[in-house]
């Protein structure tokens, strides 16, 4: 490290993939971890961390999910002893979250145990457990948007609105002491500016340094009022054929917008005949945090529900019904059409859509929406890609159904508004691409000279850059 450079970025996860996002900042000798994430889309056995837990000073965290937030309690256990510092709507989203992937991850634990056990084979030991989850959510420290913190005398920290989740951030930090400080920006995920409940992403001017992620870097979404429209021309073929719609969706962020559109779509008269369901106790926890949280919501949006005197999206929606027991999900299999079904988990990758596909996947009346994000080697992928034959439960299905992607509504900004957001630092700060596969970012930093003639890298895994 020379002198006129003493502040370093390694790129820990995130880079050249969508997953697992964490990158390590070290300044003055001390160390702080942006996100830490866990690996999504992949064997269920995450990679140990290359440094140890106990050097790391403290956490910046951008928003909840756990493509970002999961590996926290395994930090913990490994003997992280600092502060996470994230907003109030994260820190809310967090317990939920985290303590619903311990839940099924303990659960898993001691089922694989067991076969192991069977097979004369050594136990597995948790890579953490639920008092690891409680301890991460008493080590958060809760800062509000726009409200510069001193984190020490090497860092200074604000977050911004990302417009992506609720609490989501795009984190500013002051790296290094007095008049050497420089100044370095993590986009976190920016949202979609378009999509509904959420905040335009703030606009930063100035940075030294940007990581910026990519996972739309290729492409733009299609518009808006054409996704809704797609959307009804989807139920209207349901309908036509007898048939249901199976939307797997993530519970946070993703059900709410669905709910928030759907809402829109019976006060039109456009629902009539149809039962909405969202069969995720997660999805029911999140949306109240939600509703909690609406006066952080899109001035528009807010006037929307009001017009029709609704204080909640359940007002909004009277058709929907909340299920969260198993009882009430098996119950749902039993409706022969005219159900609109929102399960969990939103790439497919465990949750009660699966019970959902193994009931459904295999009637060619049966219409599945991806309006996510599908990461390589997850069962959304795979049905995305035109998979026929897929194995749940054991048993394999084969797919008659008619698959539907819906990009518009995902909560990540399109390749436009990715431009835009990095046209609008004045100074040229040194980009760097992360949260993205290689194919998007590589477009993404071509898009960046041709269009601002801004120079950005693409981050490696392992990297290490200097400031």
């Amino acid at each position: 490290m020379t002198d006129d450079k003493p502040h370093k970025i390694t790129f820990l996860g995130a880079a050249q993939q969508v997953t697992g996002s964490c990158h390590l900042l070290e300044t003055g000798g001390e160390r702080y971890l942006l996100d830490c994430g866990m690996l999504q889309g992949e064997p269920s056995e995450q990679p140990g961390f290359t440094f140890k837990p106990a050097s790391i000073d403290a956490v910046i965290l951008s928003h909840a999910h756990l493509d970002h937030s999961g590996l926290l309690p395994q930090l913990v256990r490994e003997g992280f002893g600092g502060a996470i510092y994230c907003t109030p709507g994260t820190q809310r989203l967090l317990k939920i979250l985290l303590e619903d992937a311990a839940g099924l991850y303990l659960r898993d634990l001691e089922y694989d145990n067991l076969r192991r056990e069977r097979a004369g084979k050594p136990l597995l030991e948790a890579r953490y457990t639920r008092e690891d989850v409680a301890e991460v959510l008493n080590r958060c420290e809760a800062i509000p948007y726009g409200e510069l913190t001193r984190v020490s005398d090497q860092l200074q920290l604000t977050f911004y609105d990302a417009g992506h989740i609720l609490g989501a951030s795009v984190v500013e930090l002051g790296v290094g002491p007095g008049n050497q400080r420089k100044t370095l920006v993590f986009s976190g995920d920016l949202g979609n500016p378009e999509t509904s409940l959420m905040r335009d992403p703030t606009r930063l001017e100035k940075a030294d340094v940007v990581l910026m992620e990519g996972t739309y870097g290729d492409r733009d979404h299609r518009g808006f009022a054409e996704t809704v429209a797609e959307l009804e021309q989807v139920l209207t073929e349901a309908r036509a054929s007898k048939g249901n719609v199976l939307i797997p969706a993530f519970a946070v962020g993703r059900t709410q917008e669905l709910l928030f559109q759907l809402g829109h779509l019976y006060q039109q008269g456009k629902l009539d005949g149809w039962q909405v369901f969202v069969d995720s106790p997660m999805a029911k926890a999140v949306t109240e945090v939600y509703e909690d949280f609406r006066s952080t919501w899109d001035r528009d949006d807010r006037a929307l529900l009001a017009k029709y005197k609704s204080r909640t999206l359940k007002d909004f929606l009277p058709c929907l019904s909340v299920t969260e027991s198993v009882d009430e999900s098996i119950q749902i299999n039993r409706i022969k059409n005219g159900a609109i079904i929102i399960a969990g988990s939103g790439m497919c990758t465990g949750g009660r859509i699966r019970h959902h596909f193994k009931h459904r996947l295999w009637k060619a009346n049966t219409h599945v929406v991806f309006a996510g994000f599908q990461a390589r080697g997850t069962l959304g992928r795979m049905l995305v890609d035109g998979a026929k034959l897929i194995k749940l439960f054991g048993q394999e299905v084969y797919v008659r159904a008619q698959i539907h992607t819906i990009g518009g509504f995902s909560a990540h900004a399109g390749q436009s508004e990715l431009l835009a957001w990095a046209g609008s630092f004045v100074n040229k700060p040194k980009f760097y691409l992360v949260h993205g596969e290689e194919k998007a970012l590589d477009t993404l930093a071509e898009a960046l000279w041709e269009h601002t003639r801004i120079e950005a890298t693409v981050a490696a895994k392992g990297a290490t850059v200097h400031f």
